[in-house]
């Protein structure tokens, strides 16, 4: 039988005699003279960069595409990150590839996956190539917050803001997000009792930051639930040990025997407590009467004190002031003068002047 093949320019053509590669054939006219099945000619387009055949290794071992194309023999443990025209294309898993070189620019570079996290100067770009997520896990580490890295459950480190990529294996890769800013933690009110066993509500408000990232995922599964929980267990042993006039009178002692003993327990935790504070004290109803007629008693006490203080004060005066006039006459007619002056500016006076003094010879018309 006579068979006719025609190869363009940007093609190549794959001859294969008896089921076994005979070679590539160029741009040209080719005819064959063969019983059917003994030739076969499959013709693929280098403009298509992927030389895609079922027998892509019988056409590398025959040293044909040496070149003429890149071949790449992918390890287990390996994989090849490839770039057509200077953009990047694809990750590549392990196997045997070609890629025509003669139509596309062609850059390749393999890396070993047994290095689980992923590093490479044009991460940005690899990753936002969708197929890549096929061979690679990426992970985007939120602003103000941290990384932390487990591989096979052991810690290996912390990750800082941004994105990272992993290789997707037979190890198991997880990443928890730390917040690392401030944080502010509010203790809701508890029914507590003092040592007088008086019942009260007590709300505190605990300000902090994680110190140590890798701790606190150890530590806890959820930091501010434990931290919450521990500050209420110290506010009830604090508060349960005192009487109710000793935390009426110094809340700030309250809160600074209370920051000591969270901020123990909160560095196991890699916690950093940056403040802790009493916010409220609340007292049941009837306690506040109780605690208002108290008061009110206390002042109505310290009002009549000063009242009768001032009684005092006022008769001490009063006798001093007999006594000086007393011992001075002349004194006791200044002070006459003074009372007569009061007088003569409310009513009508007439005074007669004589002999023996003003006192005894002053008569007032009415």
């Amino acid at each position: 039988m006579l068979k006719t093949v025609k190869i363009h320019s940007y093609e190549k053509g794959l001859y294969f005699r008896d089921g076994e590669f005979r070679g590539l054939l160029g741009t040209a006219r080719h005819w064959f003279v063969s019983l059917p099945g003994k030739v076969r000619v499959d013709v693929v387009s280098q403009r298509a960069p992927w030389l895609c055949h079922e027998k892509l290794d019988m056409i590398v071992r025959s040293g044909a595409l040496e070149g003429l194309a890149t071949v790449l023999d992918i390890e287990d443990h390996q994989r090849a990150l490839v770039w057509i025209d200077g953009r990047f294309a694809t990750v590549l898993r392990a196997g045997l590839y070609a890629i025509w070189t003669g139509q596309r620019k062609i850059h390749t570079e393999i890396v070993d996956a047994r290095t689980v996290r992923f590093r490479h100067k044009e991460l940005a770009a690899i990753v936002a190539k969708e197929t890549s997520a096929e061979a690679l896990e990426i992970v985007t580490v939120e602003e103000d917050h941290v990384g932390v890295l487990y591989e096979d459950g052991v810690f290996t480190e912390t990750l800082p803001a941004g994105r990272h990529a992993f290789w997707k294996s037979s190890r198991k890769v997880r990443v928890f997000q730390v917040d690392m800013r401030e944080r502010v933690l509010d203790v809701a009110g508890q029914d507590i009792m003092t040592a007088d066993k008086v019942t009260l509500r007590l709300n505190a408000v605990v300000t902090f930051r994680v110190a140590d990232a890798p701790l606190t995922v150890a530590a806890t599964e959820d930091v501010k639930q434990a931290l919450y929980r521990e500050a209420q267990l110290a506010l009830r042993a604090i508060v349960g040990a005192k009487e109710l006039d000793t935390l009426l009178a110094d809340k700030d002692a309250v809160a600074r025997e209370l920051e000591a003993t969270v901020k123990e327990r909160a560095a196991q935790f890699g916690l950093r407590i940056v403040s802790l504070g009493v916010r409220d004290i609340i007292l049941p109803g009837e306690m506040k009467e109780l605690m208002n007629k108290v008061t009110e008693a206390k002042k109505a006490a310290e009002a009549n004190l000063i009242a009768r203080r001032e009684e005092t004060a006022a008769m001490r005066s009063q006798a001093n002031t007999a006594r000086l006039l007393a011992d001075s006459p002349v004194l006791m007619r200044l002070r006459e003068l003074e009372v007569l002056e009061k007088v003569a500016g409310n009513s009508k006076l007439n005074v007669v002047l004589g002999e023996k003094g003003l006192a005894d010879r002053v008569v007032n018309l009415l």
